[in-house]
């Protein structure tokens, strides 16, 4: 047996069975720790001058700006919290294109002009700092040589202390900037388009409540991962290096009994969730939901619903923990889309809506006449927005990862569409259909929500195949990602349901001015709008050949890989869209386009150049040590007049030699296009080359490699196998 997959079952198979939680922290109530870290209300009230607190709220519910006089106020009670708890060190904490988080720290320690020592923390220092950062992903914004970026202070999301060891450091969330004030990272964009969705949303809240005064977007994501133990993380250089596998035979038994669902939580995972969850709780983020999902070895956490800046806050900062948190357990944790072949990847379903300052979800229906048109208007104004920018949302979870995961059993396909239920089928079909628009038609298509069954409830099934599905009161954006930032797909719905909005505010005050009734107008809006977005919704099985047919007579688009998905960023409807919205100015649009393609390209040659060394290093030497015991063999029996008796020696032999023939071949035509891909005039043409060529390669070649697998005696398989990795 090769020897570091050898020393890695050893060292799983001899770690003991003791499992890591706080038994003191676990005996209490979660209410009694919860935010600990976190320099929310209760720290701000105790550290702040009443004055200062209403500073930061005003800065927080209306974006007012902080004086310089009232910011040094609030660094200070910042600094004193977080020094009761033994920091010594702040960082600004942001969100670059890298898709990871970013920071650096400094220390409180400071020395004045005549040689003494002090501890400060100033209201400049709090607002705004130069981390350099020039080589972050720029898209072209910033050369090496102009290194200025700054971040600055997001008041709307909490500061927080980071525990690492012993250490701890206050983390400031921040928006990431260059010098001319272009947005550099992922924060910037998405809380562009939350402002706009709140300009936009209050005015049509206001048909019909008058006392709404802000909307807000929620989010509310399901975040599913792997865990596999360190040890035989650590004997897949595939693993370290990509965080998927380029090569592996499947298991005999991996999810087809679809045992592992829902299933009893091994008790080494129940104590790295338990550690997680306090963790998370401690940082105030509402982890609520733990679950095994479908595929061995991969599981769920899930929050409860939050503002959608604090939500995506706090979903790049759980995913920071969960890595942290694996270590002390001997775990790694794989975030990765597509981990293993031959069973379900992982994804983070967004639960999107919007509720107002008088609290309501408005996306949740109600048995008030007056409040189920308010929630017509908004469902189908967002089905509208759909309809229009589909292709955009599309743009927004394409990358790498995704690929692999995007139409395969356990994701929806990359045709993006609608599902709202029967119930609610029937309703805008019986709105649609209607010959007039009068007060008669009003009160029929109110009064038909009324009848309906709970909507919030289990009203219809749901459809698992759907990217885009209404669940109650609520949509479920079940597109994206597992490693993604949820910012860019939350950003792109923000940005267009505002614009929708406002048209539709637009349209509806038009047919008044006409001299229609406020309501016949809203309903006349809707009905034009329902009949309009109808191709965008579908209500059967998303992963059916009849579907994509359909959706192509539809007019549907259906990019199944990266390249061309990301082509929209640069289309004309995006720049239209977020130029009207200010929420991307056409330098960041750009921009962001040829990050997401170096990004692609970037991670596809990582991934080559890995399966690569996996085939020259260990698989190869595998196979010829197998290929010389095989031929040693019937030499040796054709030696002592036994040759009939090797022919299921020398068959095995013929098939293990042929496919170390393809799988050479197929290496030398993974070089090849390889280079070719970094002769390419444009990263476009490089990240269409790597898609449509290094891709097929990389694929033939593991095809025969994992046929390999199948054949080799098992003490020279040099790889740690799935039916290994997938058991903690």
């Amino acid at each position: 047996m090769s020897l570091s997959r050898f020393n890695a079952l050893q060292n799983m198979a001899n770690r003991p069975e003791t499992f890591l939680w706080e038994e003191e922290r676990d005996a209490i109530s979660i209410a009694s720790y919860f935010g600990e870290n976190v320099f929310g209300d209760e720290a701000m009230k105790k550290h702040l001058s009443e004055a200062a607190y209403q500073s930061v709220k005003e800065a927080n519910l209306s974006g007012k700006k902080l004086t310089k006089s009232e910011a040094d106020i609030i660094a200070v009670g910042m600094k004193e919290w977080a020094q009761e708890k033994g920091c010594t060190h702040f960082a600004h904490w942001f969100q670059p294109l890298t898709g990871k988080t970013a920071e650096k720290h400094d220390s409180f320690f400071t020395m004045t002009h005549d040689g003494r020592v002090i501890e400060e923390f100033t209201g400049s220092a709090l607002v705004q700092q130069e981390p350099d950062g020039s080589s972050f992903p720029s898209g072209g914004m910033r050369s090496t040589f102009e290194a200025r970026g700054y971040t600055v202070w997001d008041p709307t999301s909490p500061a927080f202390l980071m525990e690492s060891g012993d250490g701890k450091t206050l983390c400031i969330p921040t928006t990431f900037v260059t010098y001319g004030g272009d947005a550099q990272d992922y924060k910037l964009p998405l809380l562009r388009s939350h402002t706009l969705l709140d300009k936009a949303a209050v005015p049509v809240c206001q048909l019909f409540d008058k006392d709404v005064t802000k909307v807000t977007a929620t989010l509310g994501w399901e975040q599913e991962y792997f865990l596999v133990d360190e040890a035989l993380f650590n004997a897949r250089p595939d693993l370290v290096m990509t965080g998927r596998t380029l090569l592996g035979r499947s298991a005999a038994k991996n999810q087809q009994l679809e045992d592992h669902y829902f299933g009893s939580i091994p008790e080494r995972v129940y104590a790295y969730m338990r550690d997680l969850e306090t963790e998370c709780h401690k940082l105030g983020i509402p982890v609520r939901t733990r679950h095994n999902e479908v595929a061995p070895g991969q599981y769920e956490v899930a929050p409860i619903f939050e503002e959608i800046n604090v939500a995506v806050d706090h979903n790049q900062l759980l995913m920071d923990v969960m890595e942290r948190v694996s270590r002390r357990h001997h775990l790694r944790v794989l975030l990765h889309e597509k981990p293993f072949a031959g069973i379900n990847g992982s994804g983070k379903h967004n639960n999107w809506s919007m509720s107002t300052d008088t609290g309501i979800n408005l996306l949740s229906p109600g048995k008030d006449p007056a409040k189920n048109l308010r929630f017509l208007t908004f469902f189908v104004n967002t089905i509208m927005a759909v309809h229009k920018y589909a292709d955009l949302l599309r743009a927004s979870i394409a990358h790498a990862g995704n690929d692999h995961r995007l139409g395969a059993n356990e994701a929806p396909p990359a045709i993006i569409s609608v599902f709202i239920g029967e119930a609610l089928t029937k309703l805008l079909n019986q709105i649609a259909n209607g010959k007039k628009t009068d007060d008669a038609a009003v009160k029929r298509a109110i009064d038909l929500i009324a009848k309906l069954p709970n909507l919030e409830m289990d009203n219809t099934d749901r459809n698992r195949t759907s990217p885009f599905a209404f669940t109650g009161n609520k949509f479920e954006i079940r597109a994206v990602g597992s490693s993604q930032n949820c910012a860019g797909p939350m950003t792109v719905m923000n940005t267009m349901m505002a614009v929708q909005l406002m048209d539709f505010k637009g349209d509806v005050d038009k047919h008044i001015a006409k001299g229609l009734d406020q309501e016949e107008a809203i309903l006349m809006v809707v009905k034009n709008y329902i009949r309009k977005s109808k191709n965008i919704l579908f209500e059967g099985n998303n992963y059916s050949d009849e579907w994509k047919e359909e959706a192509k007579e539809r007019g549907l688009n259906n990019f199944t890989a990266t390249p061309e998905a990301l082509d929209v960023l640069g289309s004309k409807t995006a720049a239209e869209l977020f130029g009207r919205a200010g929420v991307m100015n056409a330098r960041e649009l750009d921009a962001f386009y040829l990050v997401q393609l170096h990004n692609y390209v970037t991670k596809m040659n990582i991934e080559a150049n890995t399966l690569l060394e996996l085939i020259h290093s260990f698989v190869f030497p595998a196979a010829v040590r197998q290929q010389t015991e095989l031929a040693q063999n019937v030499a040796a029996l054709k030696s002592i007049g036994m040759e009939d008796a090797a022919e299921p020696q020398r068959d095995l032999l013929k098939e293990l030699t042929k496919l170390m023939n393809t799988i050479k071949e197929g290496a030398h035509k993974l070089e090849k296009s390889l280079e070719k891909a970094h002769h390419a005039d444009s990263v476009r043409e490089e990240a269409d080359i790597f898609c449509h060529k290094v891709k097929q390669h990389m694929e033939t070649v593991r095809t025969a490699a994992d046929a390999l697998e199948g054949i080799v005696d098992d003490q020279y398989w040099p790889l740690v196998k799935y039916r290994e990795l997938l058991r903690v």
